[in-house]
């Protein structure tokens, strides 16, 4: 090993040289300016990249400033690069509103369009495949754009490193895969992360171009990257880049460095990027040591200027409104009339029939799934697909549920609309952090809406044992940021996909498999939309207020129609928002009410339904208010076990008791 870094200017220009030194040495001075306010308490933390601004430096300056870069924490050379305004980055840092989070997050948990930049979040694994979803957009498009995304050795552990890896391998997306190797996870050395020599090493599994870069040597980065990106966009494919580094801080500041070896440490500050690189350019006599203390000067004025304003910024005086406004990119309703024309449909034609009318409505629209393309998913919804619209946009993944939420993402924030399969509901899990964090934070974090419909074939009742049988809307109505519709008819079916594939927010459409050849209705035959958030009265009658949704609305109708009684059905159709004004008009009117799920008791919609009716119309009940679900067990497979399992069996016996307390 040495601890000399070789310089090779090749055909760079001086100009440029000398660039890259200015670029390198600005986010040098502003860390050092941030660590100062950190010890006095004037940004909460800070994760330093001080000994890698090579990389961030040079990616950035590598690509064009239309293209996309995913950074993570020691990127802020990405930041600065892309030349934002200091004053913003340091009201990022100290949570004040000329941030690009008004608050709400801190660090570089940010993005901006204007600049290109899609900022991280904790769980660092999927930024790897937004990126992937970005750069399926630019082939999409055909615009011969590149996408560089961020990772550390540890994030590489994870298994959306893999996932989105093998996507882009698959699907030759023109990314660039940038590691960025310091010998640590935190405390935790490369020797107990993995066992390969290079993580480069990983992409032969992949069938993926790879390259180890030293990335301490700003002209090595630079160069190389140039020239991969360049290629990139001539021929798309992806290409996983190792930058060997080192950072000289903690993980945090917090953190320190007690757990390196001092010859460790000793041997990288001899590669300092920014002072090997300074004395390069004074041997070539391209930097004076009055023209390096002129740039520093000129650098800490602007940081000192940009300071000012951050510090003379106001605090946040938290507004309640903005607060709650900003969860949702906002989205006025514009309705599309049902055609009088209808044809007798089952449910499951219906959901077909609204995906394809918004495939042939949005030619940005891509739909994605696991067996969707010429199989047409496992339930058929997308059969005929690709012969009408093409394998570009009708698009058969991997199974990899993370990754595919991720990308979905990722075209949503390169201006294109996705809808993904899950091939079942129950595999939602595997794909779960990137729906609640992602999808379900962005807009409220960044002011990025997040244009994913996520569908969700779920249900009991056809005998598919404890994993293709679950109702899990529960695990999402409590997650701001989404919204969860959950149709029991076919004519809603496919007013509210359409209208879900409209709305530029995150949307969990659940679609109860049992439905799919049972159900059928006379469903209007052009392309339509039906409100998400208005529930729908079923029958009308004043005994009872029975509420419900999905499968659950037609045991209800099975269980009555013999029945003397006249009540009120609701169907809510959506549960998040939740249509409650029509629920306490019936409530106020029945003073009696009944709630009914096919998920499990416990921590359910109806028990928070309950409390609402509770809270807001407690004076008209007339009776306590009674729920009906599901046994607290997971779903079992036999059909006499199901059947017991169901709340279905229990249901008219609860109706009566409640009409007759």
């Amino acid at each position: 090993m040495t601890d000399k870094i070789l310089f090779t200017k090749k055909s760079i220009e001086d100009n440029t040289l000398l660039e890259l030194y200015k670029r390198m040495l600005k986010p040098r001075l502003i860390e050092e300016k941030m660590l100062i306010l950190l010890r006095q308490g004037k940004i909460s933390k800070w994760f330093s990249g001080i000994g890698q601004e090579a990389i961030a430096v040079g990616v950035a300056s590598a690509l064009e400033n239309d293209e996309y870069i995913l950074p993570m924490h020691r990127n802020l050379g990405v930041f600065t690069t892309r030349e934002i305004p200091l004053y913003r980055l340091f009201s990022q840092w100290q949570g004040k509103m000329n941030g690009f989070t008004k608050g709400r997050d801190r660090s570089f948990h940010f993005g901006t369009q204007e600049h290109h930049i899609v900022g991280m979040i904790s769980h660092l694994g999927p930024q790897l495949g937004v990126a992937d979803g970005i750069a399926l957009a630019n082939k999409l498009k055909e615009n011969n754009k590149v996408c560089a995304v961020f990772s550390g050795e540890g994030g590489t552990s994870e298994g959306d490193f893999h996932e989105a890896l093998n996507v882009a391998a698959v699907w030759n997306l023109p990314v660039l895969f940038c590691i960025e190797n310091n010998g640590y996870g935190l405390s935790t050395p490369v020797s107990e992360q993995f066992k390969c020599t290079n993580i480069a090493d990983k992409g032969i599994g992949y069938g993926m171009e790879n390259h180890v870069i030293d990335g301490n040597n700003i002209l090595e980065v630079y160069t190389k990257v140039s020239a991969l990106a360049k290629s990139v966009r001539e021929n798309p494919r992806p290409i996983l880049l190792e930058f060997k580094t080192f950072r000289m801080r903690g993980h945090e500041e917090a953190s320190g460095t007690k757990y390196v070896p001092q010859e460790t440490l000793d041997y990288w500050a001899a590669k300092d990027p920014l002072e090997n690189y300074q004395e390069f350019l004074k041997n070539e006599q391209l930097l004076t040591d009055e023209l390096e203390v002129s740039l520093k000067e000129e650098i800490i004025h602007e940081i000192n200027e940009n300071l000012q304003i951050a510090f003379d910024e106001e605090a946040i005086t938290p507004n309640l409104e903005h607060e709650l406004n900003d969860v949702f990119q906002e989205h006025q309703y514009k309705a599309v009339i049902p055609s009088e024309e209808k044809k007798r449909i089952r449910f499951v034609d219906a959901i077909s029939e609204g995906l394809q009318q918004s495939m042939e409505h949005y030619d940005n629209l891509v739909v994605m799934g696991q067996d969707v393309a010429e199989y047409g998913g496992v339930f058929k919804i997308t059969d005929g697909f690709v012969s009408q619209f093409g394998k570009e946009r009708v698009r058969n993944t991997p199974i990899c549920e993370s990754a595919i939420v991720a990308a979905a993402y990722g075209l949503s924030v390169n201006k294109m609309k996705a809808v993904m399969e899950m091939q079942f509901a129950d595999f939602v899990s595997s794909g779960f952090n990137p729906i609640v964090n992602l999808l379900a934070k962005s807009h409220y974090r960044w002011n990025q809406n997040a244009d994913v419909v996520i569908r969700m074939p779920c249900g009991a009742g056809v005998g598919a044992g404890p994993f293709h049988s679950q109702t899990n809307e529960a695990w999402f109505t409590k997650t701001p940021g989404l919204k969860v519709v959950y149709p029991a008819f076919p004519q809603d079916a496919k007013g509210l996909l359409i209208e879900a594939i409209h709305d530029p927010n995150p949307v969990l459409f659940f679609e109860h498999k049992a439905l799919y050849r049972s159900i059928y209705d006379d469903v209007s035959e052009n392309y339509f939309t039906t409100e998400i958030g208005k529930a729908a009265l079923v029958k009308e009658g004043n005994k009872v207020t029975i509420i419900s949704y999905g499968a659950a609305i037609h045991w209800i109708l099975d269980e009555i129609k013999n029945q003397e009684f006249s009540a009120d059905i609701i169907d809510l159709r959506t549960l998040q928002p939740l249509d409650t004004e029509i629920i306490y008009q019936s409530v106020k009117k029945t003073g009696k009410v009944i709630l009914v799920q096919e998920d499990s008791m416990f921590g359910g919609i109806a028990s928070d339904i309950s409390a609402l009716i509770s809270e807001h119309c407690f004076e008209y009940l007339d009776a306590p208010i009674k729920r009906v679900a599901s046994l607290e067990t997971p779903i079992p497979f036999d059909k006499n076990l199901e059947h017991q399992y169901l709340g279905k069996n229990r249901l008219l016996q609860n109706i009566l008791e409640v009409i007759n307390y």
